[in-house]
């Protein structure tokens, strides 16, 4: 997974404490990523007014739409620092390759999570004869202790089911109402697609601890009091022992969740940091095309790597988180 814009802003977040409970939507942001199948993106993480929702600091839904590429999309070898990635397809297949020596598919129901710590570079393609290519693509934010770690990958194929009353879903990290995912976190977190049914009324448990948000996929319902449709994020903010949903018709979401984040963070394209000098020193380093840092991918060749845009005539550094900060 990867941000193609050839033109990527930088996505600067200072860090913040639990903001108390919110409600408040951010529309995606449509993102053409350019190449040959002009393929677009619905982005609603990071927002200039809130970088992130715990450790996640980047959602994209692809494939969503007739205004998004319907067949799918290929992304050629790229780098990552400091993240985690986390793929979730809703149909479709992917191969996944990198430079730590995996090479996998992965099917809806099954999660790919890459831990990039210093520094790894990987691919996505859409496996022949399933083209639909419809689903989530997110980043994890890694803390200062575990962000220079050695790269690793892995894979999902079962998670575990959460139930409760007019609710099914899968968790695909950390915990929800007890049931605890196997994917490796390093920062405490939640990440669940939960499918509520029709006629629901009831209690979704949360971690008061936690900031939330919810990205409505298919359906609607009302989230306590307020009607939350496909496309924007409903920021809940945190302190929040549950939440409660009603539906009539059936509703497909992703809840996310975590401690917020306790540290400034600066994202420039594929890359999460602490200052400008390191991205500029990841740029660099993936531009001369660095094998001790970006090893090269088993089956790809050096002319596939995607480059690298230009940094902007600015200096990156923590900008003020304007939604989600305390309150006095």
């Amino acid at each position: 997974m990867s941000d193609l814009e050839p033109r990527p802003e930088e996505s600067l977040c200072e860090s913040s404490g639990r903001p108390g409970p919110r409600a408040e939507f951010f529309p995606a942001r449509e993102v053409p990523l350019g190449g040959v199948r002009g393929v677009t993106v619905f982005r609603t993480l990071p927002q200039r007014d809130l970088p992130t929702v715990g450790a996640w600091c980047f959602l994209d839904h692809f494939g969503s739409g007739s205004a998004a590429n319907p067949e799918g999309h290929d992304i050629d070898p790229h780098p990552h620092i400091g993240l985690q990635t986390v793929t979730w397809p809703l149909d479709g297949r992917i191969r996944h390759r990198d430079s730590a020596g995996s090479d996998v598919e992965i099917e809806p129901g099954q999660l790919n999570i890459m831990t990039s710590g210093h520094g790894i570079a990987h691919s996505e393609y859409r496996v022949p004869g399933h083209v639909s290519g419809h689903g989530l693509q997110l980043w994890v934010a890694l803390p200062d202790e575990s962000r220079n770690i050695a790269p690793h990958f892995e894979q999902h194929r079962e998670l575990p089911e959460f139930r409760m009353p007019s609710v099914d879903g899968i968790v695909l990290i950390g915990s929800l109402g007890g049931v605890t995912s196997p994917a490796t976190a390093y920062t405490p977190i939640v990440g669940a697609d939960l499918r509520v049914r029709a006629e629901a009324d009831t209690e979704l448990p949360l971690n008061r601890e936690f900031e939330h948000a919810v990205l409505v996929i298919e359906g609607a319902l009302r989230i306590d009091d307020t009607p939350v449709e496909p496309g924007s994020l409903f920021y809940l903010g945190s302190d929040r022992d549950s939440i409660r949903l009603h539906d009539t018709a059936g509703a497909h979401l992703l809840l996310l969740g975590g401690e917020p984040f306790g540290e400034d963070l600066v994202m420039w394209w594929n890359f999460v940091a602490r200052s400008h000098e390191e991205i500029e020193q990841a740029r660099n380093d993936w531009e001369k095309h660095d094998v001790e840092r970006f090893a090269d991918i088993a089956g790809h060749t050096p002319e596939q790597r995607i480059p690298a845009p230009p940094l902007p005539g600015l200096h990156l550094k923590p900008r003020k988180r304007r939604c989600g900060v305390p309150h006095d």
